[in-house]
C-alpha cells in the first residue's frame, strides 16, 4: 500500500491499482485493470500518480469506484447518467426523500384481451369512418392486421379513439392528433432508453426490472405532462 502525503498534512491512505481490485472483487468479480483504466478514461476516477508513475487510488476513489460499478450492475444505467449521479452525489445532492410510487407493472400494463373489428371500434369510438383511416394511416391507432387481412384493436385502441372523438368533436383535425403521437414516440424512445441494456440481456430478473422501471417513469413522465398542461392552460384563462 503507498502513502501519500503533502507538506504538514496528515497521512493519506492510498492503493495501488492491485489492491484496489483485490478490495472489489468480492462484491464485482469482474472488476479487472482494463475496467478501471476504463473508468479513469471516461472521466469517472482520477487516481493519481506515484514518482514512479504508478496510479494510485485514495479511498474516495475507492469509494467512487464502487458507486459507479453498483449503479452499473443494479440500474444498468449508461455511464452519462451515472457521471451526473456521480456529481450529485459527491455535493451531497442526492435526495434522502424516497420517490413516489406508480402502480405495479402488472396494473399499469395490464390488458382486457379485448379484440375489436374495424366495424366495432367505429360504432364504440363514435369516429366516422373516415377518421378512423386517417387516424390508423398516421400511426395513432396501429391495429393487428390477421392472415385474411382484416383488422383487430385493443382495448387500448378503443381508449385513444374514444380520446381522438372527443377532441375532433371540438374542432380539432387528424392533422393536430399527429403531434401528440410524436410527443409519445419522443417519450417512449426517451423512457426506452432507461432499459435498453437491461433489454440486450434478457432474463427473468432483468425483464421484471424493465416492467418497474418503465411503469414507474411512464406515470411519472405522464403527471409531469397532465400537470404542466394544466397550469398552462389556467394561466391562459387567467389572463
Amino acid at each position: 500500500m503507498a502513502e501519500l502525503r503533502a507538506v504538514g498534512a496528515p497521512k493519506l491512505r492510498t492503493h495501488t491499482i492491485g489492491e484496489v481490485i483485490n478490495l472489489l472483487r468480492e462484491d464485482f468479480p469482474d472488476i479487472s485493470v482494463s475496467k478501471l483504466r476504463f473508468l479513469e478514461s471516461k472521466g469517472l476516477v482520477a487516481p493519481g500518480r506515484s514518482s514512479s508513475g504508478y496510479r494510485i487510488f485514495t479511498d474516495d476513489d475507492v469509494r467512487r469506484i464502487r458507486f459507479v460499478l453498483s449503479e452499473q450492475r443494479d440500474h444498468y444505467l449508461p455511464l452519462k447518467v451515472i457521471k451526473s449521479k456521480l456529481t450529485a452525489w459527491e455535493h451531497g445532492e442526492e435526495s434522502p426523500v424516497a420517490p413516489d410510487k406508480g402502480a405495479p407493472p402488472e396494473a399499469y400494463f395490464a390488458t382486457s384481451g379485448v379484440s375489436l373489428s374495424a366495424s366495432e371500434m367505429i360504432r364504440s369510438s363514435g369516429l366516422s369512418s373516415d377518421q378512423m383511416d386517417a387516424i390508423v394511416k398516421d400511426g395513432i391507432l396501429e391495429p393487428t392486421i390477421l392472415p385474411d387481412g382484416s383488422a383487430t384493436f385493443t382495448d387500448a385502441d378503443l381508449t385513444i379513439a374514444r380520446a381522438a372523438h372527443r377532441l375532433l368533436s371540438r374542432g380539432l383535425e387528424v392533422r393536430h392528433l399527429r403531434g401528440i403521437r410524436l410527443a409519445a414516440d419522443r417519450q417512449t424512445d426517451l423512457l426506452g432508453q432507461l432499459v435498453a441494456p437491461m433489454l440486450r440481456h434478457r432474463n427473468p430478473d432483468n425483464q421484471r426490472r424493465s416492467e418497474e422501471i418503465l411503469s414507474d417513469t411512464a406515470q411519472a413522465a405522464s403527471i409531469i405532462q397532465e400537470t404542466l398542461i394544466r397550469s398552462r392552460l389556467r394561466k391562459l384563462l387567467d389572463h
